[in-house]
């Protein structure tokens, strides 16, 4: 009887540690934009994104349903508004994000803030962070998200589509000649794009010169008069309302720019070209028509 006790033990044991070493095996380890390593044994079914170009990424990998809460900029696609808003960029429902039970938060470091990230750690949360500044972090980030989801194939499908658009639209414009522009984040005061945003990459796909290039921060403001000293012969506005005429009346001098007086003023819409997302790439297909 002692034996048979002592052999079942063992068999018990020995199974107990092959699942145990399964587990390890199965486990997968991915490093968030701050090098925070996660280990995940299972894909996380309850999501919460702070930020809409997330949102917008998970959406994306055909994700969306997983999302049990998000912000109140998290307008797209549509289906994005009926979700639970937990807060907006810079502000967060504490009571909202743990009345949802997330297995995983994601955030980002532009829009979000440390305070908002510290206390949801502190809150014992699973916060991963991304931080995409250029075309190559969105893809890498989009990339992680989607080896979190096992996406990884359709991601990489998506990324090269992105990729050949990019091709296309730079062999389109490499023999335009080169025309200073001026991308227009606020008009009241003057902010620029500046030459290390992603926004940035836009203009040099399509061959423009940025007048904002050799700033010290990423959004520069500008005075009216150096506007006009630096004479940009395209003007790029961000706006929701593209029949806005404002930009032609706020400033009566700006009236001797190039840009204004040959009518290459274009109007763009904020959400394709602020949300380092996988709407990046219809930006860049938007700011190429509206050039050619």
């Amino acid at each position: 009887m002692k034996k048979l006790l002592l052999i079942i033990f063992v068999s018990v044991f020995i199974s107990c540690s092959q699942k145990k070493e399964e587990s390890i095996q199965n486990k997968f380890i991915i490093k968030d934009d701050l090098g925070n390593e996660f280990a995940f044994e299972n894909q996380p079914e309850r999501i919460i994104s702070l930020a809409p170009n997330i949102t917008e990424m998970v959406f994306d990998l055909g994700l969306g349903k997983r999302i049990v809460g998000n912000t109140t900029y998290c307008n797209f696609p549509p289906e994005s508004n009926k979700i639970q808003k937990v807060g907006d960029l810079l502000s967060v429902n504490y009571e909202k994000v743990l009345s949802l039970k997330p297995d995983i938060i994601f955030i980002t470091t532009e829009g979000n803030t440390k305070i908002a990230y510290d206390k949801l750690i502190s809150l014992k949360q699973k916060v991963f962070v991304l931080n995409p500044q250029s075309f190559n972090d969105i893809k890498n980030d989009y990339l992680k998200i989607a080896s979190v989801f096992g996406k990884m194939e359709i991601a990489k499908d998506k990324i090269s589509i992105w990729e050949s658009v990019e091709d296309s639209v730079r062999e389109i414009f490499k023999t335009q000649p080169i025309s200073n522009v001026m991308f227009l984040v606020s008009l009241h005061p003057v902010i620029l794009a500046g030459e290390k945003t992603f926004i940035n990459e836009f203009l040099s796909i399509t061959n423009l010169k940025n007048i904002a290039v050799g700033t010290k921060v990423n959004y520069p403001v500008f005075s009216r008069e150096e506007i006009l000293l630096q004479n940009p012969k395209i003007i790029l506005h961000t706006t929701h309302n593209e029949k806005s005429s404002e930009i032609l009346t706020a400033y009566p001098e700006w009236q001797k720019l190039d840009a204004i007086k040959k009518n290459k003023v274009y109007y763009l819409n904020p959400d394709l070209y602020f949300r380092p997302g996988p709407r990046y790439i219809e930006g860049l297909r938007d700011l190429s028509q509206k050039l050619r």
